[in-house]
Order: C-alpha cells, then sequence, then structure tokens
C-alpha cells in the first residue's frame, strides 16, 4: 500500500494531488497560471491537510522533472524536495512526456496496436521538446529539442500512425502532413495522472536522491548536470 504526493508544474497549469494504492483522493488544478509560487504551497498545503486529517501514512512525493517550463519545474522540484526533507519520505521523479502519455492511454484513444506515441512539450518558434514510446511507455525515440518541419518525424511516420499530442502539438498540424500523423487535442500533464508512473518506480525502487536531484532543464540530454 502506497500514498503519493504528487506535484505537477511543468506547464502553465499548477496541479496537486494525493494517490492511495492508485487511486485519486484529492486534486486540486489551476489552469489560469503560470501562477505556481503563489499556488503551489496552498494545494500542497490542503493536501497535507487531508492527509493528516485521514490519518494516512505518507510514503513519497512525485514531482514531474521535466522537459518544461524553466520556473515551473525550479519551483515544483523545489517544494517536493522540502517536504521529502520535513516528512522523511522518498522522492519519485515522473518524466514529463510520458506523464502526457497516461490519459491518452487510460482513455483509449490510440486504436491500432502498432501505433506510436509523440508527446510534445511547445519551446520556442516551431521547436518542441519531443519523444516517441511504443504503447508500452517504451522509448524509441529519446527526449530531445525538434525544430519541426514536414519530414522531423517521417522516419517513424512511415512505419505507421504516431499520435502527436501535448501543447507543442498545435503548431505542427499544418506542418506535419503525412497521412500517418493523428493529432489529439487537450492533453495537459496533470498530478491526477501521474499516479501509475509513481507507482511503477515504488515497485522497481527507483527513487532520486533529495540532495542532488535536479529537473530536466539543468542536464543535458545524457543526463549529465550542467
Amino acid at each position: 500500500m502506497s500514498c503519493i504526493l504528487n506535484i505537477e508544474t511543468s506547464t502553465n497549469v499548477c496541479s496537486v494531488s494525493v494517490t492511495e494504492d492508485g487511486a485519486c483522493i484529492f486534486q486540486q488544478e489551476d489552469h489560469s497560471g503560470p501562477n505556481h509560487a503563489e499556488i503551489l504551497g496552498v494545494y500542497v498545503d490542503e493536501a497535507l491537510s487531508f492527509i493528516d486529517s485521514h490519518a494516512i501514512p505518507l510514503d513519497a512525493v512525485a514531482v514531474s522533472c521535466g522537459p518544461g517550463s524553466y520556473t515551473g519545474l525550479r519551483i515544483g522540484v523545489s517544494m517536493a524536495k522540502g517536504i521529502c526533507y520535513g516528512h522523511d519520505v522518498k522522492l519519485i521523479a515522473v518524466p514529463t512526456l510520458k506523464l502526457l502519455a497516461v490519459p491518452v492511454l487510460l482513455k483509449e484513444m490510440v486504436k491500432e496496436e502498432d501505433a506510436l506515441l509523440c508527446p510534445m512539450l511547445d519551446a520556442r518558434r516551431m521547436e518542441v521538446y519531443a519523444g516517441i514510446y511504443d504503447r508500452a511507455l517504451k522509448e524509441i525515440k529519446p527526449i530531445s529539442a525538434d525544430i519541426v518541419e514536414a519530414d522531423t518525424y517521417k522516419e517513424y511516420l512511415d512505419r505507421g500512425p504516431v499520435y502527436f499530442f501535448g501543447n507543442g502539438a498545435a503548431k505542427c498540424k499544418d506542418v506535419i502532413s503525412h497521412p500517418n500523423a493523428r493529432f489529439i487535442d487537450g492533453i495537459e500533464p496533470l498530478a491526477r495522472y501521474m499516479s501509475p508512473l509513481a507507482e511503477k518506480a515504488i515497485a522497481l525502487g527507483q527513487y532520486e536522491d533529495v540532495a542532488y536531484f535536479v529537473p530536466f532543464y539543468l542536464k543535458d540530454f545524457v543526463g549529465n548536470v550542467r
């Protein structure tokens, strides 16, 4: 049994949830941001009060680790670390792009068995942070900052359907015209969807060193701290 406090601040949306054994039992979301500096502390206090009032032992804190907004990630990770130190619990890092894929899979938006998933986060101009995964979230293409042109993902589109989603996908609709390209609107990284990835990390014993953990933007693409 596990109780996890989940924090997601990688985009303009600020969200916090509490999950117990995979079920979401508390959630707060603000979509009017970015308001992370003002709202996150309030949401976390409410979540911790909820946990205390229900006498549930807190086991871990899961935080979205990027890619995403530099400021948002810094605020979220700092808050997560503070809770881990204060409550003597473990820290779990949840990759933002994999988190984006969770609602797509849970809601069965992908029909083809051989389809690939390409979650995208907006960077600047025609650049996105993107990775490509299969339906089991096995990495097919590692996360990279891609300048989106008509043939950027042709290698994968030629194999079969590729689903693009996240706030970086909207600006790609008019650029990627391959017949195998599929676009899903309205997908955001939210704390209430972190449970499957966080629970998997617990099962595998994949915890972060609270003292040395840094979010995605402080690392290069091979994991070295800048």
